[in-house]
């Protein structure tokens, strides 16, 4: 069944074919917190609430220990996490899908090379039937 049949599949366009909204939007945000743009753009925000609560605005929306802040930043981490590991999830899963493509794919090859090789050892011999033919027929 293995050498008769292809078994190699794109990974990739399988899963693309069965990817959910949630998935597809799990895999764009992680890809998004991930970057360094988000982490700078992040830090700027950081800094320019600091700033503007601390030194700018004499009746500070969020005055120091900045528990506004504070609140926010939790609340995006908490959602964060669970969607990046949303994301990394599927992504194992197409690993798995992958190693288990190689596998049989190696497991093909190597079916394929033990039948060359079957098919090599019964040229040699019939090759030195043959010629022991030819020695004994002078």
């Amino acid at each position: 069944m293995l050498v008769d049949n292809p078994i190699s599949v794109n990974v990739d366009k399988e899963e693309a074919k069965n990817i959910s909204f949630g998935a597809k939007a799990a895999d764009k945000i992680s890809a998004i917190a991930g970057s360094w743009t988000f982490l700078i753009i992040f830090c700027i925000f950081l800094i320019f609430w600091i700033i503007l609560n601390g030194k700018i605005l004499s009746n500070p929306v969020d005055p120091y220990p900045y528990i506004l802040l504070n609140l926010v930043l939790s609340c995006i981490a908490a959602i964060q996490a669970p969607i990046i590991m949303m994301s990394q999830n599927r992504q194992a899963h197409k690993d798995s899908l992958r190693n288990q493509n190689d596998y049989k794919t190696d497991l093909k090859s190597e079916l394929i090379l033990e039948e060359l090789h079957d098919k090599m050892d019964k040229i040699l011999a019939n090759q030195k039937a043959i010629m022991k033919r030819l020695d004994n027929d002078k």
